[in-house]
């Protein structure tokens, strides 16, 4: 996408994305404690979408491209828009990525974590935690005069120093008053390519962190993307603003719940 075509929002815009996020970070906090063995993953998308739809707000999955859920819960070796099922359940030493977008009064909020179910290994915990350094090396190269190539390529440093793939075949983006829009944030990238960032730009930071290789698949159901070799995959998402000081994380975990373990999980 062309410059020209990035949204740069206004202080009063703000207000209302600033509300979405928070809205987005809280159903990730409510559902926190109900992520456990032996539950369905549809379950938690119907306790999702109903604690969305009773703050006022709705969610920007469901119908999107013909998406037919509330969530989006990707297990293990999925790496995103993994589709919510009452035939799907988790078992202890699972990792989870759940990603959440909800619409506010029209303002987008859009952000995911991973959860452990029960006790994960030490390999499925390490690439967790590598996932979420290798996220907020992203979130924290952003201020003015940055470029989206610097972003990416903070963050394809973090993952592959510690071994790890990036993938290339998905990406942040803008949101904010549009779900999806410019600028595309890479997962990987060079120093000083790319778009140059500018107060007002709202988009996401959302590495997806393999242990094997960047390699996807999408599944028969047109919507599910996995490791191609079957390897674990691991996900964190923020939307973030630009500011004239640097960096606003839109969606911080009102409960302090950024990282797993959670308390109350």
């Amino acid at each position: 996408m062309d410059k020209e075509e990035i949204r740069i929002y206004s202080e009063q815009d703000m207000v209302g994305i600033r509300a979405a996020g928070r809205l987005a970070a809280e159903v990730l906090d409510h559902i926190t404690p109900f992520v456990k063995v032996g539950v369905d993953t549809e379950s938690l998308d119907n306790l999702m979408n109903e604690f969305i739809q009773s703050k006022g707000g709705a969610s920007a999955d469901i119908g999107y491209c013909g998406y037919p859920k509330a969530t989006c819960i990707s297990p293990n070796h999925v790496i995103c828009h993994g589709i919510p099922s009452p035939d799907k359940y988790l078992q202890n030493g699972d990792i989870v990525n759940i990603d959440v977008t909800v619409v506010l009064d029209g303002w987008y909020g859009d952000t995911s974590r991973m959860f452990y179910v029960g006790h994960p290994s030490v390999k499925a915990k390490r690439l967790v935690q590598t996932t979420y350094e290798t996220m907020m090396a992203g979130v924290m190269a952003v201020k003015p005069g940055a470029t989206t190539g610097d972003l990416g390529a903070a963050m394809q440093s973090v993952a592959e120093s510690a071994g790890y793939s990036v993938v290339r075949d998905y990406c942040g983006h803008g949101c904010g008053g549009i779900f999806h829009g410019a600028p595309n944030i890479l997962n990987f990238g060079r120093k000083g390519a790319g778009v140059k960032l500018v107060p007002g730009m709202v988009f996401t930071i959302e590495p997806m962190v393999n242990v094997g290789s960047f390699e996807t698949m999408t599944l028969k159901d047109g919507w599910t993307v996995v490791t191609k070799d079957k390897q674990l995959s691991a996900q964190f998402e923020h939307m973030v603003a630009v500011t004239s000081e640097g960096v606003e994380i839109l969606t911080l975990s009102p409960k302090g719940w950024n990282y797993p373990p959670y308390q109350g999980g």
